[in-house]
């Protein structure tokens, strides 16, 4: 091989290494530009619409972590005590995604004006400090009232019904209808009756008024999963101007079985030790009494070991002791339950990480 042939490959291999290297510097400084932060959002601003007086509405903005840096939120405000923004998680790894609800309840607010503003700001502290303003904005009708301000589901058991009723009061045209109403989850279902349709005379010469009033029934179906449910039912009116309105629906739905310690549906089992058994206790609970007849897991790897419970109780407590063997760096394993009497088997998952014994 010729010296200049020699010369020419390593001017290329040079070429390519100082390339990958400016790429690889570009992708991470992105997180150094002024904007970094507000490029993660979906969106940055959002309006509601028209919603009733002392009604409560909410909005969930999505937040992506485009860069390599662990992205950080320290804290999230907002400048009208009618508001509340709650982060689903702080800390995002790259690629991951975070939630941020944004409600606005304004039985919180004592304002008369017919334009409600607010401004989310969120903090960030990681990699670089970074503050995200988004601006949200409602126009209150005076006219409509809604009590409560919400539908609100809490403590409801899995697999069972519930039933909800708001009181919507209308003052204005005698003729003022809802004509439908808009549900987009199929665990939810509703329904409107009109209670009241009379005309108000007032003192003086102050113009009389027709008083409307419906109930709004709103019934959370068995098929709701459990965790949190949180929608928005729309009731469409014949107004010309503004004729949707917004009504929020909320509820936590409580499984019939709960497993702990478990996050993110994953029961950890923290650092194994290759060849060197751990115990950690599994805790089921239940509404009432059962019994596990059977409980398997989805390999035949041999690390882990526990016993039948053979009593029937609301709470059992699965000694599962685990050995994780040599040459791997994790433990990953799902364990299916067979509960006496009930067709849907439980399951969950148990996950540790395997590093080398310390020598003394």
């Amino acid at each position: 091989m010729s010296v200049s042939r020699v010369g020419c490959e390593r001017a290329g291999r040079l070429v390519v290494m100082v390339a990958c290297g400016l790429a690889a510097v570009a992708t991470s400084s992105r997180a150094a530009e002024p904007t970094w932060a507000e490029k993660m959002f979906e969106s940055r601003s959002h309006d509601f619409g028209v919603i009733a007086l002392t009604s409560k509405v909410t909005h969930r903005f999505q937040v992506k972590n485009l860069y390599r840096e662990t992205v950080h939120i320290s804290g999230v405000k907002t400048t009208c005590g009618c508001s509340v923004a709650r982060p689903s998680k702080v800390t995002l790894a790259s690629g991951e995604v975070v939630s941020i609800d944004v409600t606005m309840d304004m039985r919180k607010t004592r304002t008369n004006a017919t334009k409600k503003s607010a401004v989310l700001t969120v903090i960030f502290d990681q990699p670089t400090f970074a503050e995200v303003k988004i601006p949200v904005t409602a126009r209150v009708r005076k006219d409509l009232v809604l009590t409560p301000g919400s539908a609100d589901f809490t403590g409801v058991d899995q697999g069972e019904a519930a039933s909800r009723t708001l009181k919507l009061r209308y003052a204005g045209r005698a003729n003022w209808s809802v004509k439908q109403i808009e549900v987009s989850s199929p665990h939810l279902s509703a329904r409107l009756e009109e209670t009241k349709r009379a005309e108000v005379r007032r003192l003086g010469f102050l113009p009389k008024f027709h008083d409307v009033r419906y109930d709004l029934v709103v019934e959370l179906k068995p098929s709701a999963p459990a965790g949190l449910l949180r929608e928005t039912i729309v009731l469409v009116t014949d107004d010309q101007k503004a004729p949707r309105i917004p009504v929020l629906i909320e509820a936590t739905v409580e499984s019939e079985f709960t497993i702990s310690p478990m996050a993110g549906g994953v029961v950890t089992l923290g650092s194994l030790v290759p060849s060197r058994a751990k115990r950690v206790s599994v805790v089921i609970k239940a509404r009432k009494d059962f019994r596990i007849a059977k409980i398997e897991a989805g390999s035949s790897s041999g690390a882990f070991r526990t016993k039948l419970p053979g009593s029937k109780r609301r709470v059992h407590v699965l000694p599962l002791t685990v050995t994780a063997p040599g040459g791997v760096s994790e433990l990953r394993e799902t364990f299916t339950l067979t509960i006496e009497g009930r067709d849907e088997p439980l399951t969950f998952v148990v996950y540790g990480r395997v590093v080398p014994a310390v020598r003394p």
